[in-house]
């Protein structure tokens, strides 16, 4: 890209000593010429153009292109469009071109007529300040400022805060608009590169949002994305916005813009057509359940609906105990988050019977508390479903249910990184599951080992509630 770079002072043109002294320094690296590239502002064009002047007193070789990208004047003034984010694609174009050893004036020939094909348009929630200065614009909490430059200055438009679709909507509709005398030619069938550049006070998430709306507007369009460049490439400070660069691409000028570069800030994108790729892949369908899986009915299926009506109605009745429980250790939630589980089940009792199956019954139980339930319960308790739900597809006596009770421990533990006596709800499933463990045993009596297995989960040994 840039083989010299000169500085000045924040948002002011550097001295014309200072360019001259770096155009001395490339033309003693041995280069054949060098090519100023002069974003369109007056102090700029002056300064560098003084400078080219004494430089080729000197014998240097050296020519200037000004580029002036701005898309936001409907109508141009006599100073022309500013220039702005584009100019760096300018820098990676001109670059590329004198990698490969093109003559100075066929770069700056080839150049100038790339400028030609680009637009760029910037939006900003406020302005940036000068270190030590106030914002140069102030504005309101609901407006949004359309048009501005790369130094504060002011737009064209002051719009009212709306969604990223709306904006860049908007910004592509103002860029591409023929009425516009600074529009990009951009047609249904156009190549273009996408530039979404931060001004500086944007997160990644946010320019991913941004880039994300734009790719489809301009693809709802028919317009091809060859490349979609996302980053800080040419910031304002701390300006909280963004511009949209958008350039009208050839396959051979798409070579110049691929081209090497060591430059640390050039995003190393793929080299491929954005539009046409997919960027999104549909939910697989779920697998189908198995013939009379879903089965409900019979005396069975009554049954856990008696027994799952009877355990919501009980958590309905202890939301405020819970609740008072819980705000002595923690955030006081506990009963409101059981009952929200509670009246989800309800709700899906009420559209029908459970399926007869066990494994089925314990599956929907889980999606369903993890959709409802909410926070770490809803997760935990979810866990412990689905892998109990699995011992009980090929068996469901008494050793199947007491292997699913240790199953849904086991999925517990491994997940929920909690151990019996840490005083979670893990500890009254633990002491249940322990004596539920009789069922393992040939002749096992039912009620019996259940009635210990919920007097322990009331109050396991050694473990205090």
């Amino acid at each position: 890209m840039l083989t010299g770079v000169i500085a000045g002072a924040v948002f002011t043109s550097p001295a014309v000593g200072s360019i001259l002294a770096a155009i001395r320094a490339v033309a003693q690296a041995g280069t054949v010429g060098t090519l100023l590239i002069v974003k369109n502002y007056t102090g700029d064009r002056l300064n560098f153009g003084l400078a080219r002047e004494q430089a080729r007193a000197e014998g240097i070789p050296v020519e200037m292109v000004v580029i002036g990208d701005d898309s936001a004047f409907t109508v141009l003034k006599k100073a022309g469009r500013r220039g702005l984010c584009g100019t760096v694609l300018i820098h990676k174009v001109a670059g590329a071109l004198a990698e490969a050893g093109v003559g100075l004036e066929e770069i700056t020939k080839r150049v100038s007529t790339v400028a030609k094909a680009m637009g760029t348009l910037g939006v900003s929630l406020s302005s940036c300040s000068v270190p030590g200065s106030k914002p140069t614009f102030e504005l309101s909490a609901d407006e949004v400022e359309l048009g501005l430059g790369i130094h504060g200055e002011a737009g064209v438009h002051r719009i009212k805060m709306a969604t990223a679709d709306e904006i860049v909507r908007l910004m592509l509709d103002h860029m591409t608009n023929t009425s516009n005398a600074s529009h990009v030619p951009v047609q249904p069938g156009s190549s273009v590169v996408m530039m979404v550049n931060n001004l500086g006070g944007l997160s990644f998430l946010e320019l991913g949002i941004i880039a994300d709306a734009a790719v489809r507007s301009l693809e709802g369009h028919g317009v091809k994305i060859a490349r979609a460049l996302v980053g800080t490439f040419m910031s304002a400070l701390e300006m909280p916005g963004f511009s949209l660069t958008l350039l009208l691409v050839d396959e051979p000028l798409l070579k110049l813009i691929d081209a090497e570069t060591t430059a640390a800030a050039w995003p190393n994108v793929a080299k491929v057509y954005v539009t046409g790729r997919k960027r999104s892949r549909a939910a697989p369908t779920e697998p189908q359940e198995a013939p009379g899986s879903t089965t409900a009915g019979g005396s069975a299926s009554k049954q856990m609906a008696l027994v799952l009506e009877r355990v919501c109605t009980t958590l309905l009745g202890l939301e405020e105990h819970l609740n008072a429980l819980d705000r002595a250790a923690g955030d006081g939630d506990c009963g409101t988050t059981h009952s929200r589980a509670a009246r989800a089940i309800q709700g899906w009792l009420k559209e029908g019977p459970p399926p007869a199956s066990p494994a089925q019954l314990l599956s929907k139980l889980s999606i369903l508390l993890l959709e409802k339930m909410g926070g770490s319960s809803g997760a935990l308790y979810g866990l412990f479903l689905t892998a109990a739900a699995q011992p009980l597809k090929a068996k469901t006596d008494l050793p199947a249910w007491s292997a699913a009770m240790d199953a849904g421990l086991e999925a517990m533990q491994k997940y929920g990184k909690a151990a019996p006596g840490d005083r979670t709800m893990l500890d009254s499933l633990w002491a249940a599951g322990q004596e539920l463990q009789a069922w393992k045993s040939p002749g096992a009596d039912l009620f019996q080992a259940l009635t210990k297995a919920v007097k322990e989960g009331e109050r396991p040994e050694g473990l205090p509630l």
